[in-house]
């Protein structure tokens, strides 16, 4: 028996389009001689749908379209493929189940309900579905398939929240233990860094244990601040890969299985022997991963909000520059524009820098100079300062006042810019800065996409010497960062000989205190205790942290790679007083 998984891209809300690209891909499947055709997680509407569930009718078409579907595509294949359905058309009070539904030569066969329900950090499936309470085993050309969905399969094991699920019953065991050979698992599990190493650890722990074939076919493409990677995988019993999609892009896994021979009381067992092949996720550096995570995350926001523009303030920074590349890279040169804004405190140096790595990249690079910008608002600004009995701007060196007027005001011109050209402005922070608020709302904050606000400084840094080694994998023609852009100290230059190491630690000691305090939720005590770096400056970071929550609530949509990024996968109230840094025991 011949199976394929469609690792497919999927629109959240598209139905045509997604009834067409499934059954697009069932005809590449017939073609490869498949039996068994699987797609992903609710792949008639896309995951995550959200409060499109709720919508009066969604659902409803979501049901048409899926029988559409199953009639139309499923002849001479048995066809697997995700819908929200009615978790019990005679009790509709029980609202909605994410399920899948099973068709064969036009007709409807069986479905199957979602058991274990994910509702931690981006996930919030018990706001919407019903869960399901049995499993589903199927006969394909004498071969017993069992069926799941994505967290039945991971058991939140993947990103720690396995305790959610310890008095659950395990979905796998009762498909084993209703007689299936393979486990077919439909996925929407999003990217997150080194999280893929666990999922191929869960399928070959599943598979031992049970003595099955386990299959996963993942979601792929961007969704808001989701990046999904695909990378479907099929493993055997004795934890061999025997099949694997790429990532990053859709694909058509094909991969055979050999019906189990009846038992007699004489029997013996059958040693079987897998073929291995190479794992294109494993084999894969983190840079490279992480590229192609961003890459897709702005292509598909692009695409399927129909813009095809971006707009970047290029400061000859390392930030702008890594962000300028992955929106080449994904979009295309011609459809990336950068804005070169210097303003009293720019080095020659960093618009130098600017006009390399545009020359480099192939993109247009405009000059807007925020001098009489900056020059009209202290006009407009004297009088009230004045009878207020403040310095003018200008008057001094520059407090923070006139430092965060200067970005925003390259900010207002980003966003005139964009509308004008009907463009999105792709924003240029990176995660640490996000973290101690070292950035300006409606500033250098201004965007539709902050491409690296889940990248430290110091992740940006060694994503920037990957792009740079592996140019041409990275689809450019030349190393497109310029070196000094690379080794200069890092500044803001809004103020006379400005750098980050004024107000900040090293950026691999300030990283280290964000990936403990805000990934891995540990206290002051604790990061000062495991590490040599003094209660007060952890305190005082933390509180940095904290205080900048305000802020990140008025982010632009930031893209996650990481266990816990800013957005709605962290939530934290703004009134409140449970400050971190003030529970560290004095000593």
């Amino acid at each position: 028996m011949r199976i394929a998984m469609a690792q497919i891209n999927s629109t959240v809300g598209d139905l045509d389009g997604n009834a067409a690209l499934i059954l697009w891909y069932l005809d590449r499947a017939r073609e490869a001689g498949a039996n068994l055709v699987v797609f992903p997680e609710l792949a008639i509407c896309g995951y995550p749908p959200r409060d499109l569930l709720l919508h009066e009718g969604f659902v409803e078409a979501c049901l048409e379209k899926s029988r559409h579907v199953g009639k139309q595509g499923s002849k001479g294949v048995t066809l697997v493929f995700g819908a929200p359905l009615l978790a019990d058309p005679e009790r509709p009070e029980l609202g909605i189940s994410n399920s899948l539904v099973v068709w064969r030569n036009g007709q409807y066969i069986e479905r199957y309900d979602k058991r274990l329900l994910p509702t931690y950090d981006v996930f919030d499936e018990d706001r919407y579905f019903h869960c399901g309470t049995r499993p589903t085993v199927l006969n394909v050309d004498g071969v017993r398939v069992g069926l799941a969905v994505c967290e039945d399969l991971w058991r939140g094991a993947d990103i720690g929240f396995a305790s959610r699920y310890v008095e659950s019953p395990d979905p796998v065991a009762e498909l084993v233990a209703g007689g299936a050979e393979v486990v077919a698992v439909a996925s929407a599990s999003p990217f997150v860094l080194h999280k893929g190493d666990r999922h191929r650890e869960i399928l070959r722990e599943h598979a031992a244990r049970h003595g099955v074939i386990v299959a996963s076919v993942n979601q792929v493409g961007g969704h808001d601040d989701l990046v999904f990677d695909g990378h479907s995988a099929a493993v055997a019993p004795d934890g061999t890969l025997i099949a694997a999609a790429k990532g990053f892009d859709e694909d058509l896994m094909v991969f055979d299985v050999a019906a189990a021979p009846p038992k007699t009381a004489t029997s013996k067992p059958i040693e079987r022997v897998f073929q291995a092949i190479p794992d294109p996720l494993l084999e894969a550096a983190e840079e490279a991963l992480l590229f192609e995570a961003l890459k897709l995350g702005v292509k598909d926001y692009f695409s399927k909000t129909g813009f095809k523009r971006a707009l970047i303030g290029l400061s000859g920074g390392i930030d702008s520059a890594v962000t300028a590349a992955v929106g080449v890279s994904a979009l295309g040169a011609a459809n990336v524009i950068g804005v070169a804004m210097p303003g009293k405190y720019s080095s020659v140096e960093s618009l130098e820098d600017a006009q390399l790595l545009a020359q480099r990249l192939g993109i247009k690079l405009l000059e807007a100079p925020i001098g009489s910008p900056f020059e009209g608002s202290g006009q407009a600004l004297s009088g009230a300062l004045a009878a207020l009995k403040q310095p003018l701007l200008g008057a001094e060196l520059p407090d923070v006042a006139e430092q965060n007027l200067q970005s925003r005001l390259r900010g207002t011109l980003l966003m005139t810019l964009a509308n004008r050209l009907d463009a999105l402005v792709l924003t240029t922070g990176n995660k640490s800065e996000m973290a101690v608020g070292y950035c300006t709302l409606y500033g250098d904050m201004n965007g539709a996409i902050a491409v690296l606000s889940d990248v430290t400084k110091s992740r940006v840094y060694r994503l920037s010497k990957w792009i740079n080694k592996h140019a041409q994998d990275a689809g450019f023609g030349e190393a497109p960062i310029p070196d000094r852009t690379m080794t200069k100290p890092p500044s803001a230059e809004l103020a006379p000989g400005q750098l980050d190491s004024d107000s900040l630690p090293p950026y691999d000691v300030l990283d280290y205190i964000i990936t403990h305090y805000v990934e891995q939720r540990q206290s002051v005590q604790t990061i000062a205790d495991e590490s040599t770096l003094g209660l007060a400056l952890v305190t005082r970071i933390v509180a940095m942290i904290d205080a900048s929550e305000y802020k990140r609530y008025q982010m632009a949509l930031g893209l996650k790679v990481t266990p816990v990024a800013f957005g709605r996968g962290r939530r934290r109230a703004l009134a409140q007083q449970y400050l971190a840094s003030t529970q560290a025991p004095t000593r």
